[in-house]
């Protein structure tokens, strides 16, 4: 942790202002960007300062945006995904607008509803350099690219695998509707036919977010 300067003394919080929200080392939050109809920036307190003034400064660590990063937003982003950088600031507290909840990419897949404080992270990113750590994840379907949480997948009850319906010739309503699924790969296509023409009205089909 930074030592604190001459003149400054560490706070244990800061109420955000026109707020009964608390602030403390170690939340994340929501910080007024420089340009106006831009999103807020994401940021993790690390540190609280006070001056002599009582002038508020908070140490920082930052989160980019996919479209922030080297090689910008891909299909497998997530609208709520971010990246905690190695890139740190300190700014005026004041510059604080709300707390957010930064979840991990494991417990994000897990949450029934996702509100509008919810993001997550599975990344650790470089800004010096464009590396991500870890430089690979695993990846599903016949695509081959990482798990989207925003996005459907069924999994084959055979395999075990995961599959965007769209890559198996289907559609995310006729997904939804079905109570089994064997990919081609594990099942002649009569036997997937079968499956979509007795699938439930009131399908069990799960999202990934949903089993995982």
């Amino acid at each position: 942790m930074a030592k604190t300067r001459p003149g400054k003394r560490d706070v244990d919080s800061y109420t955000i202002r026109g707020t009964n929200k608390v602030v403390k080392a170690g939340d994340c939050v929501l910080m007024r960007p420089s340009e106006s109809n831009t999103a807020p920036y994401v940021a993790r307190v690390e540190k609280i300062e006070a001056d002599n003034r009582n002038n508020m400064k908070v140490r920082v660590r930052w989160y980019y945006r996919p479209e922030e990063a080297v090689g910008g937003r891909r299909q497998f982003h997530g609208a709520k995904e971010l990246f905690l950088s190695d890139h740190h600031d300190t700014q005026s507290a004041h510059t604080i607008e709300g707390k957010c909840i930064v979840h991990s990419f494991k417990n994000y897949t897990k949450l029934q509803n996702v509100g509008p404080e919810d993001y997550y992270c599975r990344f650790e990113y470089k800004p010096a350099t464009g590396a991500f750590l870890p430089d690979r994840v695993a990846v599903y379907c016949k695509c081959e690219m990482p798990y989207n949480p925003d996005d459907l997948m069924i999994q084959c009850d055979e395999c075990k695998d995961w599959y965007h319906p769209a890559c198996v010739d289907m559609t995310v309503e006729q997904a939804k509707q079905l109570d089994h699924f064997i990919c081609a790969e594990h099942g002649s296509d009569e036997d997937v036919k079968k499956l979509q023409e007795t699938s439930l009205t009131n399908g069990k089909a799960e999202t990934k977010r949903q089993r995982k």
